[in-house]
């Protein structure tokens, strides 16, 4: 079951260190994707991989705050139920 992380990293204020906390969440096994937000200070990874292997990453890009932690949200198509024609 495929995790949502998201974190806010302190330190990341400018391009450089928004690349280095992305190449720190790539390097985890399991990360389907990772997206950062400079303006908040957030990145948020999903994927199947260990939520704390993350946060040990991303803990040598800077000062990270666990914001949460949780499912990933998935796209869930309504069941179409066949309608009987009389």
């Amino acid at each position: 079951m495929a995790q949502k992380v998201v974190m806010k990293v302190l330190t990341m204020t400018d391009e450089k260190t928004r690349q280095k906390a992305i190449q720190a969440a790539a390097d985890v096994l399991g990360v389907d994707s990772i997206a950062a937000d400079m303006k908040e200070q957030k990145v948020t990874v999903v994927g199947e991989m260990d939520a704390v292997a993350v946060v040990k990453k991303m803990k040598k890009v800077g000062k990270v705050d666990i914001l949460s932690i949780g499912p990933a949200k998935e796209d869930k198509k309504p069941d179409q139920k066949p309608q009987d024609k009389k």
